[in-house]
């Protein structure tokens, strides 16, 4: 059995403002009308082989953060009966593919796992296909295979693998003699020059139980921390979320530090590195030249998405998502347009916005992380405008869909409908709200709303009082398990306690 499994961890932070921790860029269509995920999930579409049998169910890990739009999205992309490994804290690869396998080995015995990272783009599917099964004879005998990308060009931003091209194991597929860290513009043409080096893909395919012996011999600290994890986790809706104590005693390493570097000093001689080679228009799209270059573009060289004018403007990128962005005389620059953050980059600088979010962050500027517009498993919100004491958001509920019923102590809200039906809890009371209708909830009442019809629900939410933020909900209830979490905050329990003596003050609605 062959299991795509799909590694839906990391920031993106070089791809800011689009890209932000907690929606990063796996999560956004980047390289067409299909996000970086699904496009991963669908590329194994069409592939056949006599000596395996693919597996219809992935197995996908990622943040437990991002768990209801990995769900949404998996749906939306045909793989509905994926197997979601939540992640409390990131830990880098080896750490995410060993739960992998060990949910590979509890699930079905040994299986071969095709490791991809989400956040990739192939645009030869028929190529990968055929790499991935020259690599197939290899990982069954015991092998770590990695796919090595031929290069285009001396990149400076991948580090690459040294094969041994003299000793061939079979077509495009050699044993790998050493992994090289990202090297300067003269070190990197000397590699093309050798025509023995390709760039580190990131992508593997192991056994299962080949994977779980090369841990138990070079990382017995980091299987014994995954396994932890893994067995004391629990089944919340449909992921398997890992325990976060046992997880974060886990050392954080790549799968490249951890092991390939250090297979040669394994004493079985049926373990060893091997790197196919592949041709296949990939690209990790790390950064906004990365996007550039895999882009369409106009007879002046110039990638440009959304409501945007460009004069005399020459091999540029510029992104708009919220308004018209016109450019003149530039070149060479990245313009990236969000509702609440622009970016602007000369593009042989773009590797340098990673330092920007670094900054932001340091400041707890919420742009350095978050998004103007939140998704959560019941659809989303945006933050139209904010000022002292109050704050207006635009609220879309999914058809069927219903948010936690919540209260908050230092808030009140009005709600009013823009569009669809709302069935409104207030307090005891049910109400039933349709266009050009609203409700008023004071502080200190439990409320939810829920979408029994079939339209997207919209409401325009107006919130006033002296608190605004997270600090001030208590989940009471909730569909998406999202309760408990929130009932052990220091806030929340304080909203509790409120409720519990009976307190004026408190009222109700959902996190957004």
């Amino acid at each position: 059995m062959l299991i795509p499994t799909i590694l839906c961890g990391g920031a993106g932070s070089r791809l800011w403002p689009l890209s932000r921790d907690e929606y990063p860029k796996q999560l956004l269509p980047l390289a067409g009308e299909e996000t970086m995920l699904q496009g991963t999930i669908r590329r194994l579409e069409g592939f056949a082989c006599p000596d395996v049998i693919l597996s219809p169910s992935p197995i996908v890990v990622c943040n437990e953060d991002h768990r209801f739009v990995v769900a949404q999205q998996l749906r939306e992309a045909g793989s509905a009966g994926a197997s979601i490994i939540l992640e409390p804290q990131g830990r880098n690869t080896a750490p995410a593919l060993t739960v992998a396998a060990l949910s590979a080995e509890e699930n079905g015995g040994d299986s071969l796992l095709l490791v991809m990272p989400a956040d990739h783009l192939v645009k030869n599917r028929e190529a990968f296909h055929q790499a991935v099964e020259r690599g197939i004879a290899p990982a069954l005998s015991g092998a770590v295979v990695t796919f090595g990308i031929v290069p285009d060009w001396p990149e400076t931003g991948y580090g690459y693998i040294q094969a041994d091209q003299d000793s061939p194991l079979a077509e495009e597929t050699f044993p790998i003699l050493r992994f090289v860290e990202k090297p300067d513009f003269t070190t990197a043409e000397s590699y093309l020059a050798t025509g023995d080096y390709c760039w580190n893909s990131g992508m593997f395919l192991v056994r299962a139980e080949t994977w779980l012996k090369v841990m138990e011999q070079l990382q017995p600290s980091m299987l014994a921390a995954c396994r932890a994890a893994f067995f004391r986790g629990r089944r919340d809706l449909d992921f398997h979320r890992l325990d976060s104590e046992s997880f974060s005693e886990c050392p954080a390493d790549s799968i490249d530090y951890a092991v390939m570097e250090n297979l040669r000093a394994l004493a079985d001689p049926t373990i060893r590195g091997v790197m196919v080679a592949l041709d296949a228009g990939w690209s990790d799209v790390g950064a906004w030249d990365a996007v550039w270059r895999i882009s369409e573009k106009d007879e002046e060289g110039n990638a440009a998405s959304g409501d945007v004018l460009l004069e005399n403007s020459q091999d540029s990128l510029v992104i708009s998502t919220s308004r018209l962005v016109s450019c003149v005389g530039i070149d060479l620059l990245a313009v990236i347009e969000t509702p609440d953050a622009v970016l602007v980059a000369d593009m042989d600088k773009v590797q340098d916005v990673k330092k920007i979010v670094a900054s932001l962050k340091a400041k707890e500027r919420r742009e350095g992380t978050a998004h103007r517009k939140v998704f959560r498993p019941w659809g989303w919100y945006d933050s139209l405008a904010q000022g002292d004491g109050v704050r207006v958001n635009r609220m879309l509920v999914n058809p069927g869909a219903m948010t936690s019923l919540q209260v908050h102590r230092h808030r009140s809200e009005h709600w009013i409908v823009v569009r669809g039906v709302a069935a409104v809890t207030l307090g005891r009371e049910i109400l039933l709200l349709t266009e050009n209708q609203f409700t008023f909830i004071p502080a200190g009442e439990k409320h939810r709303v829920e979408n029994p019809g079939q339209p997207p629900l919209e409401i325009i939410e107006v919130q006033f009082g002296a608190s605004l933020g997270e600090e001030d909900t208590l989940r009471l209830e909730d569909r998406y398990g999202r309760a408990e979490s929130v009932l052990t905050s220091a806030g929340s329990k304080a909203i509790l306690e409120t409720v519990e003596t009976g307190e004026a003050g408190i009222h109700c609605h959902e996190t957004h």
